[in-house]
């Protein structure tokens, strides 16, 4: 995921180890020769578009680690700061990047300007946006104006990327794609990490509640789906914030985004906060002629479906990126995604089967 400035102030400790264990992969240290082979090449093109009188040595340094394969450094000289991604090709392909970013200014979203781009060795060099997320800004102390300001323009950009989409432009969020998300939960969660088999009656409450949740989800409108649309991808910004980790968006369900927005991974608005939230993006989604339930509490009833599949899903990629890519510390945030559950049974009778499911396996 595309969150470059994050695990700076957070996970320090983790990218020292991460930068000390790297120095000895003969792969690492090959793709950071490859790098700083064509760094020169790019910084001069960006150097060009950017009109700078004059570029110094500059420095190349850590920016960030984060879930995937990809790594991101920052280049400064003292003058001018740009941000560089490497994603190596065997693993992450740039191309959708580049495209997504395009749709994205289309519709007149804030993203990091693509200077120059190399998609054969997996090289963009790119606009850095500053060195303050959303989650950073709240979790600092934001004042109630200060957050009003954030949430309000995040919901100003997911408005405006919405109502610019159109059919044939990104992959069908469709059913075969929520099914496979759906499935990481009972296959790295429940198996591997709970060290669990589900039984009968669990598998049928499962069963019960993946036919429940997907048949909320394929009836709803579709949009653009930027699908981590959350604090720890907006940097903080006068206006609207700038939109980063966008390259997975696909074309589904209207309340995809939204809902990641205000039930984030790596804090907790109060269930109360978070619905009024809601109820403000319904309030302009349809003013802006996205086809949104014409009731509130219908809307909210999706939302609410939607963000179960997507605690599910989360929970089971935490506990893949641990036990499959060494990447433990996300799920140090697993009881959030549990009491996000918790909150949605409590609210809603069609998630009895994920009730009973939860108390059997103790969570």
């Amino acid at each position: 995921m595309l969150r470059l400035l994050i695990e700076i102030v957070d996970n320090k400790a983790l990218l020292g180890a991460r930068a000390s264990a790297e120095a000895g992969d003969p792969k690492v240290d090959a793709r950071r020769s490859l790098l700083e082979a064509w760094l020169p090449a790019a910084l001069a093109e960006a150097h060009q578009q950017q009109g700078w009188a004059q570029v110094g040595a500059g420095e190349l340094q850590p920016a960030s680690a984060d879930a995937s394969f990809r790594r991101y450094f920052r280049w400064s000289d003292g003058a001018h700061s740009l941000i560089i991604m490497d994603a190596p090709p065997e693993q992450e392909d740039v191309r959708p990047f580049i495209r997504i970013a395009g749709l994205l200014a289309a519709a007149g979203v804030k993203t990091p300007a693509i200077l120059a781009a190399d998609p054969q060795q997996g090289f963009l060099l790119l606009e850095d946006l500053g060195a303050r997320t959303y989650l950073q800004s709240i979790q600092a102390g934001v004042s109630d104006a200060e957050l009003e300001r954030l949430y309000a323009g995040a919901i100003s950009a997911l408005v405006r990327w919405q109502a610019s989409s159109r059919p044939g432009e990104l992959p069908e969020y469709d059913e075969a794609v929520l099914r496979r998300e759906l499935a990481l939960f009972p296959d790295w969660f429940v198996a591997r990490h709970l060290q669990h088999e589900l039984n009968a009656e669990q598998r049928a409450d499962w069963e019960t509640l993946c036919t429940t949740l997907l048949d909320s989800h394929l009836a709803e409108n579709k949009v653009f789906v930027h699908r981590d649309y959350m604090p720890r991808n907006l940097m903080t910004a006068p206006g609207e914030p700038g939109v980063l980790d966008f390259q997975d968006a696909l074309y589904g369900p209207a309340s995809y985004d939204v809902t990641s927005l205000f039930a984030d991974a790596f804090f907790n608005l109060p269930l109360a906060e978070r619905e009024r939230w809601i109820g403000r993006y319904w309030e302009q989604a349809r003013a802006a002629g996205i086809g949104l339930p014409a009731h509130f509490d219908t809307f909210l009833g999706q939302s609410r479906l939607m963000g179960v599949q997507r605690h599910l899903k989360v929970l089971g990629i935490f506990a893949r990126i641990r036990y499959r890519d060494g990447k433990p510390h996300y799920l140090e945030d697993a009881p959030r995604f549990v009491q996000y559950l918790r909150d949605a049974c409590g609210s809603d009778a069609r998630l009895a089967p994920l009730s009973r499911l939860l108390d059997s396996l103790e969570l």
